[in-house]
């Protein structure tokens, strides 16, 4: 009987050990994009001192807790074969002589270790929440991002110009992004960067990020905000300032005049088609709302929200049945004559 209770004990405890590794492991991995444990910025290595500070004392009072599982069983193990050689009862069935002082010193001391615990924790968490809040913004670039379904919709407030699912920052510049949501609660989470914070329909809300090196960072909706909430991703790129002022100057521009009659058909396919009327082109005449800004969309590595790699195959699919790779997006089907999808795929690989 021992014997099993220890092995359904291990079985428990190594796995948890284990997990504690891989996770300690993940915080030096080159190649994790999307990890709390990998912080790149100032905000995010101040979460992860709190998350350290936490893992230690858990492991701590998990390591306590099987030991005094482990003297338990085998006190009561020799209790019951102390009893089994001077009782007449069954060994299952013998007394167990627990002294009742001894239980109540065990119960005391284990809630002055638990309220001590806790107290850790909450202070670790108080001193967390003021690191943060101490951090400096001055000269902040300042960035207004929105949630739909299933897409984010960006504004660079200071530089003028909009995108859509990417963010792009100059490494070593604090960045204050104000949130929003278009239809339902989404919640931004950089997990290299910064922390989690929630987008409320009818409400606006702050998060602070500065990104310490350079690097390609995944961010994602952490809200389940309907079908397709998995596939909610967003590119957080961190370059050097010079790059960043080159690619906010080139994203400033309006789209490039069409330069072939095939991008120019496309064009007018644009206008014509329902396009027009969810999307915005700068230099154009289309300004729809209800759909990603398409400007520099060529420039972009992906589609749909970091789903598709950003090709001439993905496109053509994504325009002709969205809701082949998103059931439940808003755009809608738009199946085109051959000359016209020809044209129009020409016409938006032009847009960089």
């Amino acid at each position: 009987m021992l014997r099993l209770t220890i092995f359904a004990l291990l079985r428990v405890a190594l796995p948890a050990t284990l997990l504690s590794c891989c996770t300690a492991a993940g915080a030096v991995s080159p190649r994790v994009q999307q990890s709390a444990v990998q912080p790149a910025g100032v905000q995010a290595e101040t979460i992860f001192g709190l998350w350290n500070v936490t893992l230690a004392l858990c492991t701590a009072v998990f390591a306590a807790i099987v030991l005094a599982l482990l003297v338990a069983l085998w006190r009561a193990h020799r209790a019951r074969q102390a009893a089994a050689g001077s009782s007449t009862l069954a060994p299952d069935l013998a007394p167990l002589h627990h002294p009742e002082r001894r239980v109540h010193r065990a119960i005391l001391w284990a809630t002055v270790v638990a309220t001590v615990g806790l107290f850790m924790l909450l202070v670790a968490d108080m001193w967390t929440a003021r690191a943060l809040a101490r951090l400096p913004m001055k000269e902040a670039l300042r960035i207004e991002l929105t949630g739909h379904q299933y897409w984010w919709e960006v504004r660079y407030t200071d530089e003028g110009f909009s995108t859509a699912n990417e963010l792009h920052l100059p490494v070593g510049r604090p960045v204050v992004v104000t949130l929003k949501s278009r239809d339902v609660i989404h919640t931004l989470w950089v997990p290299n960067l910064a922390g989690k914070r929630d987008m409320i329909p009818g409400r606006t809300a702050t998060i602070s990020l500065r990104a310490d090196r350079p690097g390609v960072y995944r961010a994602q909706c952490a809200e389940f905000c309907g079908l397709q909430h998995a596939l909610m991703a967003l590119p957080v790129t961190a370059v050097a300032p010079a790059q960043y002022e080159h690619w906010a100057r080139a994203r400033k521009a309006a789209a490039p005049e069409p330069a072939t009659d095939s991008r120019r058909h496309g064009r007018d396919v644009f206008v014509r088609a329902a396009c027009v009327a969810c999307h915005t082109i700068a230099g154009t005449m289309a300004s729809g709302t209800l759909g990603p800004d398409l400007t520099h969309l060529a420039s972009r590595p992906t589609l749909a929200a970091g789903m598709l790699p950003n090709d001439r195959a993905n496109l053509q699919a994504w325009i002709v049945d969205p809701h082949r790779f998103k059931l439940g997006a808003n755009m809608p089907p738009n199946p085109l004559p051959a000359r016209d999808m020809h044209a129009l795929l020409d016409y938006l690989e032009s847009l960089e």
